[in-house]
C-alpha cells in the first residue's frame, strides 16, 4: 500500500462560502475578518487492485490551467485516468470541486475511469440545490458522465473497504475504514478533519449536528488508538496522516 496526501493548499472562507487562497507566509489573517482558515488535503491510496482518491478538493487550477489535484497525482507517478475508485465522505464544495474539471466552457469528470462511491441521499440533497455548500452543476455532470456506485447506510463496498453513515457534519456524511496489506486506515472526512480536534473538546456551529460530531470525534479517536489505525486528516494544517494514542484521559497524535 502506498498512501499520500495531495495538498491543495490553504484557504480562507467567509460567510459567502467563497474559498480564497491564503498563504500564511505573506497573507494576514486580520485582513480577512470573520473567515475560517483551512487546509485542503485529498488523499491517494495505491493498493494491489486500485488507485483510490478520498475526497476531491476544491478543483482549483494551477497557472497552466491544470487541476492542482491532477498535477499532484502525476507528481506521485500516476495519471488521473489511472484512478479506479473515488470515495466521497460528503459533497460540500471543498470536497467535491475536484470531481469535475472545466474545459472549453464545459464540465468534464476528473476521473473518467473511476467508480464514485457516494451516499445516495447525500447526492440527492446536493443535486436539489437547497444549500450553497453544494454546487449542483458538479452533480449534474457526474450524473451524465460518471460511474456512480450509490450506497445507503452502512456496509462493505468491497473486501477491505467499509463505509458507515455517520450524519454528523452533513446529514448524510459517511466515514471509511479500510485495510490493505495488513494496515488499517481510517478516513473521517469532516468529522475528524484535523489531528488537533482530538486534543480539545468543542461543538462546531458549521456541523449539521455539532454535538454528534463532537461525540463521534472521541469515538473515532479511541477506536483508532485501540486498532492501530492510520488516520487521514483532510483539513490538517500540520500533518495530514497520523496515528493516535489514548491513555484513558487524553489523546496524542503523531505523524505517520
Amino acid at each position: 500500500m502506498k498512501l499520500l496526501a495531495l495538498s491543495e493548499g490553504s484557504y480562507s472562507v467567509d460567510s459567502t462560502k467563497k474559498f480564497i487562497p491564503f498563504n500564511p507566509e505573506i497573507d494576514n489573517r486580520k485582513d480577512r475578518p470573520g473567515s475560517l482558515f483551512i487546509h485542503v488535503n485529498p488523499f491517494l491510496i495505491k493498493t494491489q487492485d486500485d488507485l483510490i482518491i478520498l475526497d476531491a478538493g476544491l478543483g482549483y487550477k494551477d497557472t497552466r490551467d491544470e487541476l492542482i489535484l491532477h498535477q499532484n497525482i502525476r507528481n506521485a507517478g500516476y495519471e488521473p485516468e489511472d484512478v479506479t475508485l473515488v470515495l466521497m465522505s460528503h459533497l460540500h464544495y471543498d470536497h467535491s470541486g475536484g470531481l469535475v474539471v472545466e474545459r472549453n466552457g464545459k464540465l468534464e469528470v476528473s476521473f473518467p475511469q473511476a467508480r464514485h462511491v457516494i451516499q445516495k441521499q447525500e447526492f440527492e440533497f446536493g443535486l436539489s440545490g437547497k444549500s450553497s455548500s453544494y454546487h449542483k452543476e458538479i452533480f449534474e455532470a457526474l450524473q451524465q458522465q460518471a460511474t456512480i456506485d450509490f450506497v445507503d447506510g452502512n456496509g462493505e463496498y468491497k473486501p477491505g473497504i467499509r463505509y458507515e453513515l455517520s450524519a454528523g457534519h452533513s446529514k448524510f456524511h459517511q466515514v471509511f475504514w479500510m485495510e490493505f496489506d495488513g494496515k488499517k486506515v481510517f478516513f473521517g472526512g469532516d468529522e475528524l478533519p484535523e489531528p488537533e480536534q482530538l486534543l480539545r473538546k468543542f461543538v462546531a456551529k458549521y456541523d449539521y449536528d455539532g454535538q454528534r460530531s463532537a461525540d463521534l470525534r472521541i469515538e473515532y479517536g479511541k477506536k483508532a488508538a485501540a486498532d492501530g489505525d492510520i488516520c487521514l486528516f483532510y483539513h490538517a494544517r500540520t500533518f495530514p496522516i497520523g496515528t493516535v494514542n489514548y491513555n484513558g484521559e487524553q489523546f496524542t497524535v503523531m505523524p505517520y
